[in-house]
């Protein structure tokens, strides 16, 4: 007789923490933060203190306020764990020897997400894949008669004139993440012309990536640039939103889990590695209305989730624009010509 979805999913969940468990000595604490939405957040560390008799003191962070904070506490961290956010900043902070090797097994493992620990030497390893899109609000867009976007290029009508809401790329993982896709899709001057033009529609920089979606929602800006699960998780709460996925093909994250070098709680987090990269765990997150595509190939994929197999995704280049200087490069240029 086959056992049922629930039960198995119970037997699997005990028996990884009967292992974690096994694994410590005593009952420690942990220190993360957390790159992904508060939900997700609250869901994971709960799930991690219940399996492992661990307590987890998590504050949530984007990416780049994230990587000031690591790179500013470097050889006296106050975090030991940084899980969640695009792979990027945490492929900059291996890079500067700033975050130190898991040891964690990656075989179950997307080669997406494997891709992510050879680029880094095991330092960093891919969580989830996040797919860039475009949301809008169909109402909005509806009651002014604008005619709803389908490319990257749509975004610089001026028809958008104050409609359009994106993170701010020097705080926001989401946002660094455009600014890398347009540069791969037309080439960094035809890029950084496109997105001046887009800058004249947009009515807000936010600090957050996911902020401008669910401004969206809300009906407080008629466009916004960010993760398409994010946006999943809005439509599904019952939002007039829709969401489009650019013509000219689009990028996508990889998040990342990276121990902190000179961790305090070293041992804790290691396990902590080991479960956020378990099918067990992964699997929780629709849950929570997570909508990614979990890393772990055991993992349940939500329905709601992109289909990325319908999805023009470009060949997104981690090495290049992981890199401590492209992205410093692209800042610095992005502050210069497109800053408000």
């Amino acid at each position: 007789m086959k056992m049922s979805v629930e039960k198995t999913s119970f037997v699997c969940m005990a028996a990884l923490a009967a292992a974690l468990a096994a694994g410590a000595a005593a009952a420690g604490e942990l220190n993360v933060v957390c790159s992904n939405e508060q939900d997700w957040c609250d869901l994971m560390a709960s799930n991690f203190e219940d399996a492992t008799g661990h307590t987890v003191n998590m504050v949530r962070k984007s990416t780049g306020e994230t990587l000031a904070q690591v790179r500013a506490e470097a050889g006296n961290p106050k975090i030991d764990v940084w899980w969640g956010g695009t792979g990027d900043p945490h492929l900059i902070a291996a890079a500067e020897g700033l975050t130190q090797a898991s040891g964690a097994d990656t075989s179950e493992l997307y080669p997406w997400a494997q891709n992510l620990a050879k680029i880094s030497d095991g330092k960093t390893i891919g969580i989830h894949l996040g797919v860039l899109g475009v949301a809008y609000n169909r109402e909005i867009l509806e009651q002014k008669g604008i005619e709803p976007p389908a490319c990257w290029k749509d975004l610089a009508d001026p028809r958008f004139r104050g409609e359009i809401q994106v993170a701010n790329p020097n705080s926001s993982g989401t946002a660094y993440t455009q600014l890398a896709t347009l540069v791969q899709v037309f080439g960094e001057d035809e890029a950084f012309a496109l997105l001046k033009q887009i800058g004249e529609n947009v009515n807000s920089y936010t600090k957050s990536g996911s902020a401008p979606s669910k401004a969206a929602a809300r009906g407080e800006t008629g466009v916004s640039i960010g993760f398409e699960h994010d946006m999943v998780k809005l439509r599904i709460a019952g939002f007039p939103l829709e969401i489009v996925s650019p013509c000219e093909g689009t990028g996508y994250e990889v998040g990342g889990v990276s121990i902190i070098k000179g961790a305090k709680n070293l041992e804790e987090a290691r396990q902590w590695v080991e479960f956020v990269l378990s099918a067990e765990a992964q699997s929780a997150g629709p849950e929570v209305g997570v909508y990614n595509v979990p890393s772990n190939r055991n993992a349940r994929i939500p329905d709601a989730a992109p289909d990325v197999s319908t999805i023009k995704l470009i060949d997104y280049d981690f090495a290049t624009y992981g890199s401590t200087e492209t992205r410093a490069r692209l800042l610095e240029r992005w502050d210069a010509e497109i800053k408000p």
